[in-house]
């Protein structure tokens, strides 16, 4: 049997707490950022905690070793 790699993509873009939730970076926030709000750029800097059911479906098909 192969082994289960994990998705190169999600590996730069997620990241998995101690306590098994998924961290994820706010989107939009490469370019353009001077039409956004101060509040959202506050907002975006500190990322986000994925929903229960996202974070399951990214952890068991793009990083299953982790």
């Amino acid at each position: 049997m192969p082994k289960i790699k994990t998705h190169s993509g999600s590996k730069k873009r997620f990241r998995v707490t101690g306590s098994g939730h998924v961290k994820a970076g706010a989107s939009h926030r490469k370019h353009f950022m001077r039409r956004r709000s101060q509040n959202m750029k506050r907002t975006a800097r500190q990322g986000l905690i994925l929903f229960k059911t996202d974070g399951a479906n990214i952890i068991k098909f793009f990083l299953p070793n982790s």
